[in-house]
């Protein structure tokens, strides 16, 4: 298992770190409005020590808006969290087993966004990058019905980045969406991963 300081020594991820370091995230405050926050796991991939990029897919439930959908894990803050990046890592660990605080560490946070849609519920997202040294596999909850790794390389190849007719709230809409297999990452995950590949590049 590669530890944590031999993965910070990564060409890419050292770079990603570096880029991480010197950008100012927008940090939205806004009164009123719930506050939620999401990880974006990167590992390295066990037979060519390249990383890869965490993603679970929703479990399906009527009264969710994002039901079905591809995601990072995350979820809304709750009071016993003493900031956002505990969020992250609470809703980590619950909805996927992922332990940050004992196997990774948050190495950096890009912008907070909302949805774009007044259908949606109103709620700021913070997404942080982490870097796990674990290897166990997820242990899912009800939450979440499939998990799944991308390597980065995979998802800076162009072919895979297109529109897609997509479903939410009963009707259809186009969407600029990144395509892995039968998995489609679309709407807010989708402008956090493309936030987070332009800082890798």
């Amino acid at each position: 298992m590669t530890s944590l300081e031999e993965f910070r020594t990564h060409p890419v991820i050292a770079r990603l770190m570096q880029r991480l370091e010197n950008h100012k995230p927008v940090e939205v405050h806004e009164a009123g409005v719930r506050r939620a926050a999401v990880a974006l796991i990167l590992r390295l991939r066990e037979s060519t020590q390249e990383p890869e990029i965490f993603f679970i897919q929703r479990a399906h439930y009527e009264t969710d808006p994002w039901s079905g959908q591809i995601a990072f894990p995350g979820g809304r803050e709750e009071p016993g969290d003493d900031s956002l990046s505990s969020t992250a890592i609470r809703e980590t660990f619950e909805e996927t087993g992922i332990d940050i605080r004992a196997d990774g560490a948050i190495i950096g946070q890009l912008d907070d966004l909302r949805p774009l849609t007044i259908r949606l519920p109103a709620v700021i997202v913070r997404p942080f990058v982490v870097l796990v040294a674990s290897r166990s596999d997820p242990v899912l909850s009800h939450e979440v019905a499939e998990s799944f790794w991308v390597p980065l390389a995979a998802l800076h190849n162009e072919s895979a980045w297109r529109d897609a007719i997509v479903t939410a709230g009963g009707n259809q809409f186009t969407r600029r969406a990144f395509h892995h297999g039968q998995f489609v990452v679309w709407g807010m995950t989708e402008r956090i991963l493309s936030h987070f590949l332009a800082l890798c590049k």
